[in-house]
């Protein structure tokens, strides 16, 4: 269960539940094929750190 950030206040984010569960998968993908620093320096699990940067609002959900 995701505790931070919340899943309440996350969906907000997006148009829809589809739109966000893409960005958060698209975000996660790049994440992992990157071996990002950054990962490796937060100790989260990818998707995690996914959800996060989507609720401080580093990512942007665009409609395409």
């Amino acid at each position: 269960m995701m505790i931070d950030p919340p899943i309440d206040k996350l969906i907000k984010r997006a148009e829809c539940r589809y739109a966000l569960t893409c960005a958060v998968a698209k975000h996660t993908r790049e994440l992992v094929t990157s071996e990002s620093a950054h990962l490796a320096e937060s100790g989260e699990k990818p998707i995690s750190l996914a959800c996060k940067e989507i609720y401080e609002g580093k990512i942007k959900i665009v409609h395409g």
